[in-house]
């Protein structure tokens, strides 16, 4: 910073303003400053800053199999929004999810100096791991559950769900059948929640859920055995767009014609589901606003610098027609 303050002809604190955005510099001046640090090759020393603020101006991220779609674009969300706070971003991705390995991810991060953790804890276990979070940390639970140790943001799965279940009752389906995700995912067990209430709510039967582990196989199979049943079967809500592409294929290998004869949603809107056949209706869930409303309450604990009342934000999803629903027969 000597240096750059010599060439620009300018004090050590005038450089020091200029680089933390300070609005009393003046135009002329900040514009000098720059073109001195361009020229030299300026970079901060981050850990010095670090030493003299007490904030290493990184955040944690602990996450979950970044393999599946949901957990994927929430991450990438969470970065996006912290770059653009100014925040570096350390991740951590768990391969086996248990209290044991977020309690080991979450130490590992605090000993790196993060100034805060948010916890991508879909799964109950994960959720349940946060009660233990360090005293002082900043923390935010990316669909965590309700709020209660930690903050919580995340989209609302019962409402997706819901508006799902809904588009195919007023279509005129006497019930809609449920392909579910794994048990011990929170939004899974929100998806099922919001299916069931729409039922039960419009007056109509409540089929038995079929279990799905997120993957195509898991809707293959379930589609084979829905396939079998086409006399009762006239609706189906998937718990994820992946399953419903193993669905589509299972129905089209028994004969079964997609919307004419079953109708399905999906939820997620991954990129590949307008190009399946047909085309998939779907929930779409915003990923980007779960990132950015997850990082604005990690900063306002952070800028606090003490206790933080614990939040709860929820986003709301957004249903997407395409060509895979129908009027029933």
């Amino acid at each position: 910073m000597a240096d750059v303050a010599k060439v620009a002809g300018v004090s050590h604190q005038t450089v020091s303003r200029v680089l933390n955005d300070h609005p009393n510099v003046r135009a002329e001046t900040r514009t000098r400053v720059l073109r001195a640090i361009d020229q030299l090759g300026y970079r901060r020393n981050l850990v010095a800053r670090a030493l003299v603020t007490k904030h290493s101006r990184t955040l944690g991220v602990v996450s979950f199999d970044t393999t599946l779609y949901g957990p994927a674009s929430t991450v990438y969300g969470i970065e996006q929004a912290a770059r653009e706070a100014g925040y570096f971003v350390s991740i951590v991705s768990l391969r086996t999810i248990d209290r044991a390995g977020v309690h080991d991810a979450i130490d590992y991060l605090t000993d790196q100096g993060v100034d805060g953790i948010v916890v991508v804890a879909p799964q109950r276990s994960a959720a349940q791991a946060l009660e233990d979070m360090p005293t002082g940390m900043p923390a935010v639970a990316v669909e965590g559950g309700q709020a209660g140790e930690v903050s919580v943001v995340s989209v609302d799965q019962v409402e997706g769900a819901a508006l799902a279940t809904r588009h195919l009752l007023d279509l005129g389906h006497e019930t809609v059948w449920h392909i579910s995700g794994p048990a011990d995912w929170l939004e899974a067990e929100g998806r099922v929640q919001g299916w069931r209430e729409a039922l039960t709510a419009a007056g109509h039967r409540v089929p038995d859920v079929l279990a799905g582990d997120w993957s195509p196989r898991s809707g293959y199979r379930a589609g084979k055995r829905l396939a079998e049943m086409t006399s009762e079967v006239t609706a189906v809500f998937v718990a994820n767009d992946q399953m419903a592409l193993g669905v589509l294929r299972a129905f089209a290998e028994e004969g079964v014609r997609v919307p004419e004869q079953i109708s399905i949603v999906g939820f997620d809107d991954i990129p590949e589901s307008e190009f399946f056949s047909p085309p998939l209706t779907t929930i779409r869930q915003d990923f980007g606003a779960v990132g950015r409303r997850s990082i604005d309450v990690l900063l306002r604990q952070i800028e606090a610098e003490g206790p933080c009342e614990r939040e709860r934000h929820v986003v709301p999803p957004r249903f997407v027609a395409r060509a895979s629903t129908a009027h029933a027969r």
